[in-house]
């Protein structure tokens, strides 16, 4: 019994496609981190948060000032923000008008 081309042709879409996303998501990956190491062999900080996720975070403890994790989610963002002020390299794509709009909480 022998496999019909439709299936030989699945199976190797199926292997190709598995181990063409698994080597991107590797490269990536990699790169990056490699990208973070280099930024902290220059500075010995790195911010932790994108322009966009930290907004959210601010909108968070806006909202949520009473909640339990709220100071330690004012700490985090706070220190995030005195890294992006205090650092000239930064990991996410921080523009200098998203810079000059940050304030501690």
């Amino acid at each position: 019994m022998a496999l019909s081309a439709e299936v030989l042709g699945m199976l190797a879409f199926t292997l190709l496609a598995f181990w063409g996303v698994s080597l991107w998501a590797l490269t990536r990956t990699l790169r990056q981190e490699s990208r973070k190491v280099d930024i902290l062999e220059q500075q010995d900080r790195m911010d932790t948060y994108s322009p966009e996720a930290l907004a959210e975070l601010r909108e968070w403890i806006e909202d949520h000032p009473n909640d339990p994790l709220a100071d330690r989610a004012r700490a985090q963002y706070n220190e995030c923000v005195d890294v992006v002020t205090q650092t000239d390299r930064h990991f996410y794509d921080w523009s200098d008008a998203d810079i000059n709009r940050l304030e501690r909480l």
